[in-house]
Order: C-alpha cells, then structure tokens, then sequence
C-alpha cells in the first residue's frame, strides 16, 4: 500500500514487505543462521551419546499344538472324556490348546507378571539405587515397558509383545525371557487346575461307585429274602417239588414258593454264592476310579505358546532418534539465527 500526499514527491514506501531487501539481510547475517544452526546440531549430537537408549524387541505368538502341551494335554481329555460320558460337557466347550492359550494371553498382559519377572531379573537389579522411591518408580517404568497388544481376528492379526531395553542385545535377550516366564506361570496355574479338577472328579467317582454299590446290595438282598421267605413257606407247606408250569423268571414273588423247596434252596445257595450283580457302567467306573486314584502327573515346563515371530535384536534404535534430532533442532537453530540475523539489520530513518 502507497500513501500519496497531494503536492509532494513520495520519498517513503509504508506498510510494504521488502522481500528483496529480507532476503539480502539474511544473507548479509548467513555466517549467524550457519553457526547457530551448526551449535544447536552438535549440541543435539552431543545429547543423543549421553542421553538414555531405547531398542525394544517385538514376538508375535498363537495357540500350542497338541505336542507342545505334552502330557498335560492327554490327562486333560481324560477329564473332558469323563464329563462327556457324565453328559457335563457343554456344546460350545473349547479346545485343550485354546484353554491353555487363554491363561498364557491372560498371564502374559498381567501386571503382576511383568513386576514379578522384572523383580527376579539382573536387569532392574543392577539398577537399583537403595531409594525405595527412586527403585519404585524404575520398577513402575520397567513394567510399562512390556507393552502386549491382543490380536484381532477382523483385521487379520494376531497377538504380540513388545519389550524396551537399553540395548539391543538386552531387549531381545529379556522378550525371550519374559515370554518363557508368563509359560511357565500359564503352565503352573494350569497345573493347579487339573490336579483340583482331578481331585474333584475322583471325589465324583468315588460317590457314583459307592452308589451303585449300594443300588446292587440292595437288589440283591431283596432278592435273598424273597428267596429265603419263599423257602419257609414252602417248608411249611411241605411242598418238595416245583407245583407250577410258569417259568421262574416269570413267577411273581408271591407265588415263588411253589417252585418247591430243593429249587429255592438251590437258588438261595447261587444267589449267596454269586453276591450282588452289576452292569457294566459299574466295571467302567470302577477302571476309571482306579486310575484317577493313581493321580495326575503333572509336566512343570509345558509350552503354552508357540511364536510366530520369534524375537530378534533389533536393529534400529527407538530413542534418541540421531538424524531426526539433527534435523530438528538444526532448523530450530537456523530460526534463531535468521532472528539474530534480523535483528542486527542497519535501521535506516
């Protein structure tokens, strides 16, 4: 914008951005936007080798296979085999590798799996300054470091963990620890499981036996006294030979008497001789009570996991990021250094 006063030659420009004149002065200043720009660099450099490294180290895991899980997996189907015979599984009951899966997942995002494994390692040991403060709140950012993210079946992806250290070598070496660690605290709880649901299915067993038991001993000392009541009367009666056409089988308690005295004795002494009778639910509980009264045998060190990206060193470093940092506070100190550049112009009146 020009300002003309009427009767006067314009000697001054107002209100009007100089872009040459700009330009010429931070060229003129170019020595300023150069050095402070090429200070803030080096002072960026000298930051990035004394400040704290991060490298983190990434796994992806799935569900085991049926090998993997060992004998826990096998003693696991013989309680579901029970529960099915027993009509107490339901429909929609899941895999043995799927349960097992679900307690890792659940033991690997836990919080108090990530302090317990920090707590027993060398790493955080190493690190501690004997200020509970101090060595609460390094325990508290070494937990935050182990970072898991559920899969989602939508997008196509599956589970994974991630793990920051200050080296490489550690962050790779510490993932694979960690990741053993929550298996083994899966396996451990999984453990605990079968042999309470072992115990409780033998306490079953036992009671559906001794119930059967009891049903037989109760049939078959029905069964002795008709006998024994049906041979009185016939001794009474005097009856020494069998006074019906009906088969045996077939003849009522009532009238079982008339079979005569030498056919009820000799049923008498069958049915002393033999006992109770029992079906064959009967045997089959009887060889399944056995061997749950043996016990389970558990395998400590079951894999509950199997990768599907094994953990690697990493090589790229997550923080200080070196060429981002250069760039970033160069430009932050060729600004300053225009400014100073500006700043230092010749004012012309």
């Amino acid at each position: 914008m020009k300002q003309n006063v009427p009767g006067t030659h314009p000697e001054r420009v107002d209100n009007e951005l100089d872009i040459r004149g700009l330009f010429r002065t931070l060229w003129q200043g170019k020595l300023w936007i150069i050095g402070i720009a090429a200070l803030f660099a080096a002072v960026a450099l000298v930051y990035t080798f004394f400040a704290k490294q991060e490298w983190s180290a990434n796994a992806i895991t799935d569900r085991p296979t049926v090998n993997m899980l060992g004998g826990y997996y096998s003693q696991q189907q013989f309680l579901r085999n029970l529960d099915l015979r027993a009509s107490m599984l339901p429909v929609d009951q899941p895999s043995v590798m799927d349960e097992a899966y679900k307690e890792f997942i659940m033991q690997l995002s836990a919080y108090d799996t990530r302090r317990d494994f920090w707590l027993q390692t060398d790493y955080y040991k190493q690190r501690q300054v004997g200020n509970s403060k101090v060595d609460a709140a390094l325990l508290d950012e070494l937990v935050n470091n182990i970072q898991f993210t559920a899969g989602d079946v939508t997008r196509n992806t599956s589970d994974s963990v991630k793990l920051i250290a200050e080296t490489a070598a550690d962050a790779n070496n510490l993932l694979r620890q960690y990741v053993a660690f929550a298996s083994q605290r899966a396996a451990s709880h999984l453990n605990e499981e079968l042999t309470g649901a072992w115990s409780a299915r033998t306490i079953q067993m036992k009671a559906q036996v001794k119930r059967q038991e009891a049903v037989a001993q109760a049939i078959f000392d029905r069964k002795v006294h008709s006998v024994q009541q049906a041979l009185r009367i016939a001794q009474q009666q005097n009856i020494a030979k069998s006074e019906t056409e009906v088969p045996a089988a077939e003849l009522p308690d009532s009238e079982m008497f008339m079979l005569g005295r030498p056919m009820l004795q000799a049923r008498l002494e069958s049915l002393q001789a033999v006992g109770p009778s029992f079906d064959i639910d009967y045997d089959q509980n009887r060889a399944m009570l056995s061997t749950l009264n043996v016990g389970p045998t558990l395998d400590a060190r079951f894999q509950t996991y199997r990768y599907l990206r094994t953990p690697e060193e990493p090589v790229k470093r997550d923080s200080p990021r070196r060429v981002f940092l250069l760039i970033m506070w160069g430009m932050v100190g060729a600004l300053i250094g225009a400014g100073v550049a500006l700043a230092r112009r010749p004012k012309f009146l």
